[in-house]
């Protein structure tokens, strides 16, 4: 007759319990009970009500909680450690109650008002796994809320739990003040509108009827954001955050604040034979109003005419003085033979696939445009980075000979055009690989001087400060370098390589796991977080993201890591691999 009252049902369960609470209660039962039931009264019950929960059972230290919401249950959690620290703030840290909490999406049985069964049993075990004051989440309630509540949560990968046969995958979250922290601001909280005027273009559309002409209208945006880019008096979003919404019709105030600038750029391009019309207008992306807009109607040969009229006419509108470096820069910029621009803009779309193929296409384009026009700079420097790239990646049967002619290649460029960014910037590139870094060092700076908006440049001093084994230094430059490139995901992994160097190791797994969620596919970061989770004791995690590693790429080979990358000390190299070690793995 028992079973008759037991019925099933799909719930969302909240397990929440009091972190140390033997401890406390050892120090002081009487306070410590008193202050645990205002806590329950107060804080969780007004909030189980307002989140339409039910809680079915208090376990002296902990309480579960019945929702029938997934969204409910999630929101609730999040709000009830934000109220538990608030609570706690004025409190001492050793008699402070501090909650783990655990939700779940899962079967239950209903026995008369309790409840028991899997879906239960799982909110119990992982509660255990968030942090002090912090929120874990099964992977199949994570899947059902994600986009649905505005709080992010990092994969924290999967574990053995307790009477469970399966792995637990699990996604978690704490409500950390993030103004206290500026690298968790860098990496989670939404930028901040800087002091200069700040402006970021977004992928001008292509009105050319042709869909294939769409690398020129992106070519064109690129090189608009270059010049711009170059304005000390500026701050300017960089490429990859820009075209994070090419194809997309974003509202302009939202671009605003997830960029963290004031003002946007937005336009056309319509290319009819060597023929160019550019149709711009900018808009205050606080208020959603246009500020100007302008239509330019040249021969292709004076697109570098173009780009200055577009960069002059946001300066004036904006009340930024060029320099006088900076105006001298500009003046005699000539015509471009429109076959070897052509050339120019297709390759550095074929870079940015970054695979063998497009770094093979995109070297015979670049030799095919300096043939043209041996007075284009740039091309030498792209080119150059194209054959660092192979040397790197070991595509296209790259030899050390590699180096030596990235070498020559980026000093071709100074050599035809000492303005040019991008010639330095490869310098910089090629002396840190061949461990010249004291060398790099002075290249990388005067491509920022150049060019003071570079985040590829300001990545590049980093990592060159990185392998010197200055790291918190490093860590400033990338920090600088993730602010102008806001939603690129490799600036994260150069954040969490210093961060692990430094030892500031939860720091560094936060944006490792940040730049997996955004490239799932990437070798290196599942390499250093292998590490990460070696060096601090989550052997079991270590190994798991080192086979992720090799399934990602078989070939993965740490004796080549080690003799690529560049650090003066191979002793920091060693300390990462120690952790691979400690872990278990067979290096």
């Amino acid at each position: 007759m028992a079973n008759e009252s037991i019925r099933r049902r799909l719930a969302a369960i909240l397990a929440a319990d009091v972190v140390g609470y033997s401890r406390l209660m050892e120090r002081d039962e009487k306070n410590t009970h008193t202050l645990l039931m205002a806590r329950w009264k107060e804080v969780l019950e007004p909030l189980v009500a307002n989140h339409q929960g039910r809680i079915f059972k208090r376990t002296g230290d902990g309480v579960l909680v019945e929702f029938s919401s997934a969204v409910n249950a999630v929101e609730c959690a999040a709000a009830l450690q934000h109220a538990m620290a608030a609570a706690n703030r004025d409190m001492p840290e050793d008699r402070a109650i501090v909650l783990r909490v655990g939700v779940n999406l899962g079967d239950i049985m209903v026995d008369d008002s309790d409840l028991y069964g899997d879906g239960v049993n799982v909110a119990t075990r992982i509660e255990a796994l968030a942090e002090p004051g912090g929120v874990a989440l099964s992977d199949g309630i994570h899947e059902y809320v994600h986009g649905r509540t505005g709080l992010e949560f990092v994969d924290s990968g999967y574990h053995e739990v307790k009477n469970i046969e399966r792995p637990v995958h699990i996604w978690t979250w704490s409500p950390t003040d993030l103004t206290n922290d500026p690298i968790k601001a860098a990496v989670e909280a939404p930028p901040q509108l800087p002091k200069k005027p700040s402006i970021a273009v977004l992928p001008f559309d292509n009105m050319s009827g042709d869909p294939e002409q769409g690398y020129f209208a992106d070519g064109i945006t690129e090189d608009i954001i270059t010049d711009l880019s170059k304005v000390s008096g500026l701050f300017v979003i960089a490429r990859n955050s820009s075209f994070a919404y090419k194809g997309k019709t974003p509202d302009i105030r939202k671009v605003s604040r997830e960029l963290g600038v004031r003002y946007v750029l937005e336009g056309s391009v319509r290319r009819a034979a060597d023929r160019i019309r550019i149709n711009a207008q900018m808009i205050d992306g606080t208020t959603g109003g246009h500020l100007w807009a302008e239509r330019y109607d040249r021969g292709l040969e004076d697109i570098f005419a173009v780009q200055d009229e577009v960069t002059r006419t946001i300066v004036n509108a904006l009340r930024v003085k060029l320099t006088a470096g900076e105006e001298q820069r500009r003046e005699g910029r000539g015509k471009v033979d429109p076959q070897a621009y052509d050339l120019l803009v297709r390759a550095r779309q074929a870079i940015l696939q970054f695979n063998s193929q497009s770094s093979k296409d995109a070297r015979g384009m670049l030799e095919r445009a300096i043939d043209i026009d041996p007075a284009m700079a740039a091309a030498y420097a792209s080119l150059s980075i194209v054959a660092l790239s192979d040397f790197i990646n070991r595509w296209n049967g790259a030899t050390p000979e590699n180096l030596k002619q990235a070498l020559e290649l980026a000093q071709k460029a100074i050599d035809t055009d000492e303005t040019e960014p991008l010639g330095h910037h490869a310098l910089s590139l090629a002396l840190s690989w061949m461990r010249r870094l004291d060398e790099a060092e002075d290249a990388a700076e005067r491509a920022i001087e150049l060019d003071p908006n570079s985040a590829s440049a300001y990545t590049a001093l980093g990592s060159i400060r990185d392998f010197q084994g200055r790291h918190e230094d490093a860590l400033a430059l990338y920090t600088r370098a993730h602010r102008l490139d806001p939603q690129f995901d490799l600036s994260l992994h150069f954040l969490g390589r210093s961060l692990l160097s430094l030892g500031r190791f939860d720091e560094a797994e936060i944006a490792f796991k940040r730049r997996l969620a955004l490239a799932p596919r990437s070798d290196m970061t599942r390499f250093y977080l292998a590490c990460l989770y070696g060096r601090i004791g989550r052997h079991e995690e270590a190994r798991r993201y080192w086979r992720e590693m090799l399934d990602v790429n078989p070939n993965f080979s740490i004796d080549h890591l080690k003799r690529a990358l560049p650090y003066r000390n191979s002793n920091l190299f060693d300390r990462l691999v120690d952790g691979l070690r400690e872990a278990g793995v067979s290096v």
